[in-house]
Formats: structure tokens, sequence, C-alpha cells
């Protein structure tokens, strides 16, 4: 069905998507196991390639060399934001004290980073190949190569916003937008995915117009979208108290309203998807992609209650925050496709 140049660039564009997600897995592993600062520097872990295993590897006066460093690229990024208009916030970035403050050296953590690491390298390739295998659309589906390289250029800004994370020493509010524009990553792949998919096999696309299905399902989006952001402040808000020595037992009950609104946006979501469902069930055939897909979105919103039912009633277990997450990514994503799905075929 498709031809050879066009059949690698769909193999590549799943295998990133796959990968994509991997990513957010492990960086779930890392955030929920306070990993972050396993390695002080970056690209590479204690300056060195394989990170080492054992306190009496790393090297003398790593300490101060590292907190010197942090500083240093600190001072570049406060100026930059400050050049764009924050000076309050550049501020804050200049004389935040939490940089001066080394932590100890954990192998456990530090090989945690280090995998993440190996994972986001992988995608980096993964994305890199798609890009290079989209050239085969050139001439006849230019918005595909388009697409693929900016998503190229995306992770790359990507991977300098993860050396900010970690010269930042995990500020909450630059997490937030590593993960945010992780979601953008994702849903660019799914996009050029999407589009090479259906040049040639038109039985994907719906065969009459779905307007209202289509236009339910970029509502449902946005909530998704809106409830990650205040899961994200949420999560923030716990890394605060964590901080603060808190036991778990009083995470939930010492959150800010943020955390209501997550909840009721997250009931809001159920919601719009079980109706979805339906809508989705009664107009589509149960072979389609779309009646597939609606499954898959219900399920995974079912995960996602779950989940968050037991981060709420057994103290915020950290298996279940990285499960949160990346049920809430594969959810997005889901969601993105199957709105993608309702497009009516052009012919």
């Amino acid at each position: 069905m498709y031809p050879g140049g066009e059949k690698r660039f769909i193999i590549i564009n799943r295998l990133s998507i796959v990968v994509l997600f991997l990513v957010i897995l492990a960086g779930g592993v890392v955030r929920s196991t306070g990993s972050g600062m396993g390695c002080p520097d970056w690209p590479k872990c204690f300056n060195r390639i394989i990170p080492p295993t054992d306190i009496s590897q790393l090297p003398d006066g790593y300490q101060k060399h590292y907190v010197e460093g942090r500083v240093e690229k600190n001072l570049r990024f406060a100026k930059m934001v400050e050049f764009f208009g924050y000076r309050e916030l550049a501020d804050k970035i200049r004389h935040d004290e939490s940089i001066l403050i080394h932590e100890e050296f954990n192998a456990a953590k530090t090989w945690t980073e280090y995998l993440n690491r190996l994972v986001g390298v992988v995608t980096g390739f993964c994305l890199l190949f798609t890009a290079i295998f989209s050239l085969t659309y050139r001439k006849f589906k230019p918005s595909i190569v388009w697409w693929s390289v900016l998503n190229l250029f995306v992770v790359i800004l990507q991977a300098w916003l993860g050396s900010i994370v970690v010269s930042t020493n995990l500020t909450p509010w630059i997490i937030t937008v590593h993960m945010l524009l992780a979601l953008v990553i994702v849903a660019i792949s799914i996009y050029t995915f999407y589009l090479a998919s259906t040049l040639r096999n038109w039985d994907i696309l719906a065969n009459r117009h779905s307007g209202v299905l289509k236009a339910l399902a970029v509502v449902c989006l946005l909530v998704t979208v809106v409830q990650v952001v205040y899961g994200t402040e949420v999560r923030e808000a716990i890394d605060h108290l964590d901080d603060q020595n808190l036991s778990r037992s009083s995470w939930i009950a010492n959150l800010p309203d943020a955390y209501l609104v997550h909840r009721v946006l997250a009931y809001i979501a159920l919601g719009l998807t079980v109706i979805m469902f339906f809508l989705v069930k009664n107009k589509f055939s149960s072979l389609t992609l779309q009646s597939r897909f609606a499954w898959i979105v219900l399920i995974l919103v079912g995960i996602q209650m779950l989940s968050g039912i037991v981060l709420a009633r057994f103290d915020v277990p950290a298996a279940a925050q990285t499960t949160h997450l990346v049920v809430a990514s594969l959810f997005f994503g889901a969601q993105y496709y199957l709105m993608l799905l309702m497009t009516k075929l052009k012919r």
C-alpha cells in the first residue's frame, strides 16, 4: 500500500511516539524517586560518559565546581528571562540560594537520572531520522516535512530546557514547562503519523461529517490540557511539602486550591469521555479506528481516575505518582489522535 520511503517514515514515526512515552515514563520515575539531581551536570554525569557507582570515583572538589557552573548558567538564563520582560522572575532566579546546596551522591539516583537521559538521547535520534525520512514527502505532502523538522527543533529546545532544570536545582515552574513541551512533541509526532497514514489509506478517516463529535473531542482535549497544568501545580506543591519534611499523610490536607480544581476537572473529563464514547459507538462500526480509540480513551480515563484515588487515599505513593503522570500523557495522546480521526475524508 505504501512505497518504501513512506513505509520507513511511518515505522520510525510510530517508534518515535512509543519512545516519547518511554521518556515521559522515565521522567516520572526520576521525579517520584527524587533523582532529578542525581547527575549535577549536563549532558555528562559527574563529567563522565558512564556515571560513577561509588563516591570514591567522584572528581575532587566536584561540589564547588558544579555549584559554580550552575550559578553561571542561571545568570545567563536570568538575563534571557529578563530580556523577555520578566524582571521579577529573573531576580528570583538570580537570588535562588537553593542552587548553592549540593545534593549528596547517591548511586541509585545517579543511575536513575542517567538512564532517563539515555532514553532522551534515543528519542532525539528517532526524531532526527523521522525528519530525514520525511523528505520523501517534500514534493506531494510538504507539511509532513515541515512538522517533522519543527519537532526536531522543539526536542532540541526540550534538551536545553532539561539542562536548565538541572542548573536551577529542579525549579518547579521550569519542570512544568518541561512537561508541557513534552506533550507538544508528542502531539506533533502523532500529527505527522496521522498525515502519513491517511495519505493513502482513506478508510482510516470518517466517511461522513462528524462536526459535533470533533468539537466535543476538541473540548475534551482542552479540558485535559488545563487539567495537566493544574496537576503540575499540585505536583509542585507536593514537592514543596516534601522539602519541608512533612509526612506524606499530611500532604493532601495541605495542598492549595489547585488540587480542588484538578479534582473537579478530573470528573468533568470523565463525564465528557463517557459521552464521547457512546456517541462514537453509535456513529462508527466497532471495527473502525474511531471506535477502538474511543475504548482506549475510556479505559485510560478509568485508570487515571483510579490512580488519582490511590494518590489521595494512600498518602501519595511514588508508584502511583508515576502511573498518574504516564497515563495522563497516554490519555492526552489517545484523545488527540481520536480528534484527528474525526476528520471527514476529502476526495
